[in-house]
């Protein structure tokens, strides 16, 4: 039995692989998740250190958002963590207003904290052909060198250009009983 359930497990990831080759695309691999996570985490540590010396993060920002998320390409699904009265975040525009301020209220610029480190604990990633999904929690490290634990959930797609991007993105703080 154990063979048959390797062997059917050998066909789908072929399978998975044939379509993306089918599509003129490379499969995604595990590799590349934690290759995109770890720059994304750099990403956010660039935010933050250019707003602390003066420069132009919101610039930093932007470039950040339109490197790893897929807007204007494809649909993205992103639920910042900090997010309450807009929990959702469907435009490049409200995307950039969580990371940096603007144009939602209660936004105060998550990625200009700054931080000085994100880690990543991954729970579990699934390939699957020109897209993935992770899961687990990163770690934001406070310039006291305290961290914020938050959870989260990527969906992870691979680009006409070949590049991969975050279409979907939900972060929450831990659950923490009364």
């Amino acid at each position: 039995m154990l063979n048959k359930i390797a062997l059917a497990a050998s066909v789908i990831a072929l399978m998975a692989v044939g379509s993306a080759q089918a599509k003129g695309m490379t499969p995604v691999t595990a590799d590349e998740v934690v290759a995109l996570q770890k720059a994304w985490g750099e990403g956010i540590v660039d935010i933050g250190q250019v707003f602390s010396d003066g420069g132009d993060y919101r610039a930093a920002a932007e470039e950040h958002l339109k490197k790893f998320y897929a807007y204007g390409e494809e649909e993205v699904l992103f639920k910042p963590t900090l997010a309450n009265e807009d929990q959702f975040r469907g435009t490049f525009e409200e995307a950039l207003s969580y990371f940096v301020t603007g144009v939602v209220s209660e936004d105060k610029g998550f990625a200009i904290a700054p931080y000085t480190e994100v880690r990543w604990e991954n729970e579990g990633t699934i390939v699957d052909s020109d897209s993935a999904m992770s899961m687990g929690n990163y770690y934001f490290t406070k310039t006291d060198g305290s961290e914020t634990k938050v959870e989260y959930s990527f969906g992870i797609e691979r680009m006409g250009d070949g590049q991969l991007k975050i279409v979907l993105h939900h972060s929450s703080l831990p659950y923490s009983p009364n």
